[in-house]
């Protein structure tokens, strides 16, 4: 049962990944941009490589030779995984999942015109005319975001006919990879996000955990927790969108997916990510008997899989660098000191402005307020500095 593993980005959800496959004896080789990232820190090995390199993602894989290939980030040259598939490499979930999902567009045009899932009016962009004509079209306020990009990196809000440029501008410099293009989206009216983990399996249901729900600032998450309440119809309708656009990308594993909750206007899919999702560390603090990255790992692997249960509220809040450096962290002396706290620091060797460092982790009996346990969180992370 022992798999070789390659592990295609590196950072701090790559990380927990590895702790889990080597709990279950596999070997993971981790990849990234740059040397000493989170996952390679604990990793049987490590390739450092751009990934948006075809022929070095080539090599990395003929020399490697691995059962599996587990992408994390976005920029990969995804469309190699198809002849990686021919090869007889079990791609995760599946080669059409990966190439699909790291790009905005191919993701929104499956989910809104192929199946007809619910979603925001939208419109694409690629250069700054046929932006400004994309956000007259979709009409002010818009959220824009590059069509590859990750943790919030270019996305805002455009509210006035001054935000546009600015918007264009942001947008093309938190790009990822050499996709210079964009999703202007209407704005929703939501009450609150969730993302409702999915897992898919080899032989076997499709799982949905218990809703997690979260914040966002600059399109990055900062608080989540565990459960999220909601109507009884609109999670069944949130269950059955999620199955619904994993089935037709198809393959084994945990997805990531997102809705926007209005009470006048019902459920709207958002994004989807092919992996563990940032919002479910707090599935860390305990709050249901597997991780999102446990889950992950047993669904690729074609592992039995209990349905998810919830065990313990729970809720996380992010540690930030404010400025470039090399980190120096202090403050665990004081921010683990009650009962149901726990902090979770990634290891990443640099810092810069809104740069994620860490989380703070916090769990309580079942029917505690999500908003005291949030509050908790924050207060930890707080306590938390990254000089």
């Amino acid at each position: 049962m022992k798999r070789k593993i390659l592990l295609l980005g590196a950072g701090e959800l790559g990380k927990e990944f590895t702790i889990a496959a080597q709990r279950l004896g596999q070997t993971v080789i981790a990849v990234d941009a740059y040397d000493g990232a989170p996952a390679q820190q604990v990793a049987h090995g490590r390739e450092v490589i751009s990934m948006l390199d075809g022929a070095a993602l080539d090599a990395v894989v003929a020399r490697h030779r691995p059962d599996l290939i587990v992408p994390e980030i976005e920029a990969i040259r995804t469309e190699r995984f198809y002849e990686y598939e021919r090869q007889g490499i079990q791609v995760v979930p599946s080669a059409r999942a990966a190439n699909f999902t790291m790009n905005r567009k191919a993701i929104r045009d499956l989910a809104a015109r192929e199946l007809g899932l619910k979603t925001a009016r939208y419109a694409y962009a690629a250069s700054p005319g046929a932006f400004r004509a994309a956000v007259a079209e979709v009409g002010l306020p818009c959220v824009v975001k590059p069509l590859m990009s990750s943790s919030g990196k270019g996305q805002s809000v455009v509210r006035t006919e001054a935000d546009v440029e600015r918007a264009w501008q942001y947008a093309m410099t938190g790009t990822r990879g050499d996709l210079k293009e964009v999703i202007v989206e209407a704005f929703v009216h939501f009450d609150s996000e969730i993302t409702l983990l999915t897992v898919t399996q080899r032989a076997g249901p499709t799982l949905f955990c218990p809703p997690i729900g979260h914040r966002q600032e600059r399109g990055d998450y900062q608080e989540s927790w565990q459960p999220h309440a909601m109507d009884a119809a609109h999670l069944a309708e949130a269950q059955a969108m999620a199955a619904r656009v994993t089935s037709a990308l198809g393959g084994a594993g945990l997805w990531g997916v997102e809705f926007f909750l209005s009470a006048r206007d019902g459920v709207f899919f958002s994004e989807l990510s092919p992996r563990p999702h940032d919002t479910g560390m707090v599935t860390l603090a305990g709050t249901q008997p597997l991780s999102e990255f446990e889950l992950h790992l047993r669904a690729v692997l074609g592992l039995p899989i209990p349905p998810p249960e919830l065990l313990r509220a729970g809720a996380s809040a992010v540690i930030l660098a404010t400025r470039d450096g090399v980190p120096s962290i202090s403050g665990l002396d004081q921010a683990l000191g009650a009962p149901g706290v726990d902090v979770r620091l990634f290891g990443k060797p640099t810092t810069r402005p809104h740069r994620r460092m860490g989380v703070a982790l916090v769990s309580a009996p079942l029917g505690t307020d999500p908003a005291a346990l949030v509050a908790q969180a924050r207060a930890v992370a707080a306590r938390i500095k990254v000089d």
